[in-house]
């Protein structure tokens, strides 16, 4: 038995273990393959259009029956800088240059959608049964068309401050997000990298600072780690890295290489993959001109000269400007059915906590 039983009550799942809505990095194969393993499923859709959403959905619910996460970004959007952008280019230019591209070509904008009238419109149609958010919640007229759709509301937080305002601005829950976590950080109401705390400091605090149940999250990819987050407060878990190198997750062949080879410190915090500061594995472009670098522009832009970068370098084998999203506990990681996985993750988790608890 779960010493808090609140999450599975909620989202009406078996074990408490929430899969992290890894963008670009996941589909519905693996939101179904969780789900039969007893955990909450999840789609990541905010670098997919409301009918890729729609159809991954339908996926998911032809598969299996099951409650869904719809996780979506809530960043104020910004128009590109044309003078940032030129510095950032001139930066890239010699990388152009010797991987053959021109580093004056036209480029297709990146693009990193944030929750709107027509993603809110979305979830009135497909009614998922959770919804969270990543930098925030939406406006408030939003927030409360997602609610009376019957979604329960969870987003992230960084910091204790940011859980109090989650909560006092109608979060149902809080995902408590570790420095140790791997993808963007969820911060919203602070830029300074200096002060994130880790799991083991952020979810006990930001427990005793609300009345809502608490997700952790960060450096969780073992039994170990989720019970660890029980005995911190927490009433389920949020996992991302440990599922990276599952059969059913879309990170091609040489990003898998680079996982299986990751170790506790192959991972950083940068910017200059998107603009935003986010935890991956260190690749070319975080170590030359990262990983933290001023010359990014401001978030999504940043990607834009990224991406002939990634593409042609992506081609020869090489993970030289790929995002490879990926937590501290990546070496914890493994190449096993992600329903196996989950399935795993909980029992040993249970077992753990059994015998803590004594007779």
């Amino acid at each position: 038995m779960w010493p808090d039983r609140r999450i599975l009550d909620l989202f009406k799942i078996e074990s408490p273990i929430l899969l992290a809505p890894m963008a670009g990095a996941i589909d519905a194969e693996i939101a179904i393959a969780v789900a039969e393993g007893g955990g909450l499923a999840s789609v990541p859709c905010a670098l997919i259009s409301a009918e890729k959403a729609r159809e991954q959905v339908r996926i998911f619910r032809q598969r299996v029956a099951a409650p869904i996460n719809l996780n979506f970004f809530c960043h104020e959007a910004v128009d590109a800088d044309p003078a940032r952008e030129a510095i950032w280019r001139r930066r890239l230019a010699p990388y152009y240059r010797e991987l053959g591209l021109d580093p004056d070509a036209p480029i297709n904008a990146a693009n990193r959608a944030p929750f709107d009238a027509a993603f809110c419109e979305l979830v009135e149609e497909l009614k998922p049964e959770v919804v969270s958010f990543h930098f925030g919640l939406p406006e408030a007229a939003l927030l409360r068309r997602v609610k009376a759709a019957g979604a329960i509301v969870t987003s992230s937080a960084t910091i204790v401050k940011e859980a109090v305002w989650l909560e006092g601005n109608g979060a149902d829950i809080i995902i408590a997000q570790g420095a140790e976590a791997g993808g963007h950080r969820g911060m919203f109401l602070t830029d300074n990298l200096a002060e994130q705390p880790g799991t083991f400091a952020l979810v006990p605090q930001v427990v005793d600072a609300v009345k809502v149940p608490v997700i952790a999250a960060g450096g969780i990819a073992d039994g170990r780690g989720i019970a660890a987050a029980f005995a911190l407060g927490a009433s389920a878990v949020q996992i991302g890295s440990a599922y990276l190198r599952c059969p059913e997750s879309k990170v091609s062949a040489p990003g898998r290489a680079a996982l299986a080879g990751a170790r506790d410190d192959s991972t950083v915090i940068t910017n200059v993959m998107t603009g935003r500061p986010a935890r991956g594995v260190v690749n070319r472009a975080m170590r030359e001109v990262g990983p933290i670098s001023p010359d990014a522009p401001a978030f999504p832009h940043a990607a834009t000269a990224l991406g002939p970068l990634k593409q042609a370098a992506e081609k020869q084998g090489r993970t030289d400007f790929t995002n490879l999203w990926a937590g501290q506990a990546i070496g914890l990681g493994r190449e096993m059915p992600a329903a196996e996985l989950t399935r795993m993750l909980a029992a040993d988790a249970q077992a753990r906590m059994a015998r803590f608890a004594g007779p």
